[in-house]
């Protein structure tokens, strides 16, 4: 079994530890546009299939429109949390509380929509959801803590009213990012690949 470099543990530490970061956050730091064009160069090596290069990276710094977009989120998190019978946890509050204060938000796009077969739509999505998690773990080799939000997806007009999109483009997901204070990350506690990887069939669990 070959051994990995020290290049290959570094890439593999950074895609283990990417973490969703909602605190140690540095609110009053702005994030450089060096910064953010550095990692929007990263995202968009990302791999595509049926849509091509038709991604574009909004980013979001104006106060007032970081207030109305915080509003929105925190009144979609308080109803879903109140409709499936969720708690909350305090790092998810802690979010809410002060996303207007964050220094960016970078919605996710995708120029076109997604047709109504499965099919068109794995494809769709296929091909701009990877770019969106290349500039999470790009976020993160730079100290930008940010963390993966899809609930704006639900309020997309409201959205698009106030960051002036157009019809006919999608929004994704939504990174709200900031330098982070001393927040250690490391791999999370998840099964192991033993445990939910499969070999030639279903439940026929793949073993070294």
């Amino acid at each position: 079994m070959a051994m990995p470099n020290e290049s290959q543990q570094d890439i593999e530490f950074i895609l283990s530890s990417a973490r969703s970061v909602r605190r140690k956050l540095d609110y009053e730091t702005p994030i450089s546009k060096e910064d953010l064009l550095a990692c929007v160069n990263v995202a968009v090596q990302a791999p595509t299939g049926v849509i091509g290069e038709n991604w574009r990276f909004l980013v979001v710094s104006d106060p007032k429109k970081k207030e109305a977009i915080a509003e929105l989120y925190r009144s979609t998190l308080v109803h879903l949390s109140e409709t499936r019978g969720v708690k909350l946890k305090p790092a998810h509050r802690a979010m809410m509380d002060r996303l207007h204060e964050i220094p960016v938000m970078v919605f996710i796009l995708a120029v076109g929509e997604p047709g109504e077969s499965m099919g068109e739509q794995v494809g769709f999505f296929g091909s701009i959801l990877p770019a969106a998690w290349s500039m999470m773990l790009a976020m993160r080799a730079r100290g930008i803590g940010t963390t993966w939000t899809s609930l704006l997806t639900s309020r997309a007009e409201e959205i698009a009213s106030i960051l002036d999109i157009p019809g006919g483009v999608t929004q994704t997901v939504m990174l709200p990012a900031a330098y982070t204070l001393g927040a250690v990350l490391k791999p999370a506690h998840r099964l192991p690949a033993e445990e939910v990887t499969y070999w030639n069939g279903w439940n026929n669990l793949l073993k070294t």
